[in-house]
């Protein structure tokens, strides 16, 4: 499973116009699950995601987590972060999960940070969204977690 996490002053997600889902100081969460996932990577990023040390504490440092600050997270699925570009110039997708696995583990991920007491809210799985975001920092980090 790979994640895309950007820590966000707010972030939006919004489909056919309207916002489906938004948060304010926290994690914008690109997900993308990949072929050969189990059902149990989700709760291990879910883990990873909520305890990642990536806000200031009181001298300026990145010591704090997004349990620490009571923050929320966005959960957007985004199946792109599985592009193989290593040939050619049109990426391939074929590492990501099908799209019924995928949905499967996307709302677990989802799921499994709520259960963490991290405030989430999520766009819509296959939809044609529009992703919109106050990047804090900048501070963007990509994960991946196998087994």
């Amino acid at each position: 499973m790979k994640a895309l996490v950007q820590r966000v002053s707010e972030a939006s997600v919004s489909v056919d116009g309207a916002v489906v889902g938004r948060c304010g100081p926290g994690l914008l969460v690109l997900a993308c699950a990949m072929q050969g996932d189990s059902d149990a990577l989700p709760a291990r990023m879910a883990a990873k995601i909520a305890k990642l040390r990536i806000f200031r504490d009181d001298q300026g440092r990145m010591n704090r987590s997004l349990i620490d600050t009571g923050g929320a997270a966005l959960v957007v699925s985004q199946f792109t972060l599985a592009a193989d570009t290593r040939t050619g110039n049109r990426p391939g997708f074929s590492a990501a999960a099908a799209p019924e696995i995928g949905e499967r583990l996307y709302a677990a991920l989802a799921e499994e940070l709520a259960a963490l007491g991290v405030p989430v809210e999520t766009g819509r799985f296959g939809a044609d969204m529009k992703v919109a975001l106050v990047n804090d920092g900048p501070v963007t980090i990509p994960l991946e977690i196998t087994g």
